[in-house]
């Protein structure tokens, strides 16, 4: 096996070119949530698409999973949305916990991970994650999450949306691009700009910066169903939506599966190269 690695990193590769970095036991400061994220994330010409704890959101960690509330436990970092109160300071951090690597590939892994809080542990998840080559200057990150309720008892899962602020249903799979002097471009096959698309859904929805473009796409119909989370003129971010409208009940013992694949590109595409990529990437 010839793909770098140690305890705590990982190196995806599209043959011999690195694309991603993958951290499993980052030392971040509590408040943070610290998790395994991958960062950088690259193109293949070798352009970072991935930010790693901007000093806009030092809690945003290049790619992964992040949840504001579980059970009243935050696994995104910084403050927590209170209702009536706004964004506040509190002790109610969690983290998640790199256990395992079940496949370690140059091109993927299968990893287990232990979601913990104060009174010990919440969830486990089985994260995979594939780097597949498109094209010459195309290449498409799969990620998969399994989420299992580890508790006797129910849990579910909010965003500060289902707390009360308004377009803020952020939680899951998310991605904080990288920043740059201009916003990028966000647009889906029938729509166009940060406030048409957010809380859209829609099978696929691309993020073009300068010189890349990223496509996201649900690739399974439970993940197509959530609306996607995008900002733009803030920073550049894209994520799915776990708890919309409205909490996710997680039964004790049931599992939560989502799967997003990315199209990493270079150059910019257009709605038909996107769209023609993206079945590309997610075909059986």
């Amino acid at each position: 096996m010839n793909t770098s690695h140690s305890n705590d990193s990982l190196v995806l590769r599209i043959g011999e070119r690195p694309v991603g970095r993958y951290v499993t036991r980052p030392e971040l400061s509590p408040r943070l949530s610290p998790r395994p994220y991958l960062h950088p994330v690259t193109t293949l010409a070798g352009t970072a698409v991935s930010e790693l704890s901007p000093a806009d959101h030092l809690h945003h960690l290049g790619v992964g999973v992040a949840v504001p509330d579980v059970e009243g436990h935050n696994f995104w970092g910084g403050r927590t949305y209170v209702s009536g109160r706004g964004p506040t300071e509190l002790d109610n951090h969690g983290a998640q916990r790199h256990t395992s690597f079940q496949l370690r590939d140059p091109d993927g892994f299968v990893a287990e991970l232990r979601w913990v809080a104060a009174g010990g542990e919440l969830l486990r998840e089985r994260r995979t994650v594939a780097a597949t080559e498109l094209t010459d200057t195309a290449w498409a990150l799969d990620f998969t999450f399994s989420l299992t309720n580890t508790t006797s008892d129910a849990l579910s899962f909010g965003s500060p949306a289902t707390n009360g602020r308004q377009g803020a249903a952020y939680g899951g799979f998310f991605w904080r691009a990288r920043k740059e002097a201009d916003a990028p471009n966000v647009f889906t096959a029938a729509a166009e700009g940060e406030d048409a698309v957010h809380g859209s859904r829609a099978d696929w929805l691309a993020l073009a910066g300068a010189t890349w473009t990223l496509v996201f796409a649900g690739a399974t119909e439970q993940t197509r169903r959530d609306p996607w989370f995008v900002r733009t003129a803030e920073y550049p971010g894209v994520g799915s939506s776990l708890a919309h409208g409205e909490r996710l009940p997680i039964a004790p013992g049931e599992t939560v599966v989502r799967r997003v694949v990315t199209v990493v590109a270079d150059g910019l595409l257009d709605r038909g190269e996107a769209a023609a990529l993206v079945r590309k990437a997610v075909s059986p």
